[in-house]
């Protein structure tokens, strides 16, 4: 796979836990790899940030399992090129484990090969979270 992106991580996102893959180096290069895990907390998705900004990540992709990628992307947006996809990438056979994940939705990334996901800025992510809350709590009574 040819390589697009000099600095880019691959992020498997979990209820608790989140694995990151860090892939930088020259474009014509091997790329060099660096794995952590961080806590969802938001003291651990500051240090993930803090992390990715050391290695000086431009770009990083995540995958949308559930809502667990919410409060990684609304730490992270205002800092990198965040992309939210790879379901597609789930169906790959041999990707069994969270630190392979990472590393191959990062290899994906830095190969220009994540299709990306159309997010909606954060007001609108907003209001949407407003009125389906309310439309959940909010039962119409009729007589």
């Amino acid at each position: 796979m040819e390589a697009m992106i000099e600095r880019c991580a691959g992020l498997d996102v979990h209820q608790e836990t989140v694995v990151a893959c860090v892939l930088y180096g020259p474009l014509e290069k091997r790329p060099k790899k660096s794995i952590e895990s961080f806590s969802t907390a938001t003291d651990g998705l500051l240090e993930l940030s803090d992390w990715l900004s050391s290695f000086q990540v431009t770009d990083v992709v995540m995958e949308s399992t559930g809502v667990f990628w919410k409060p990684v992307w609304n730490i992270l947006e205002s800092h990198f090129q965040l992309v939210l996809n790879a379901k597609h990438v789930k169906n790959v056979p041999g990707r069994k484990t969270d630190v392979k994940d990472a590393e191959w939705l990062a290899k994906l990334l830095r190969s220009g090969l994540i299709e990306r996901n159309f997010v909606p800025s954060e007001d609108i992510r907003n209001l949407r979270d407003l009125t389906r809350y309310r439309k959940k709590t909010h039962t119409p009574t009729y007589c």
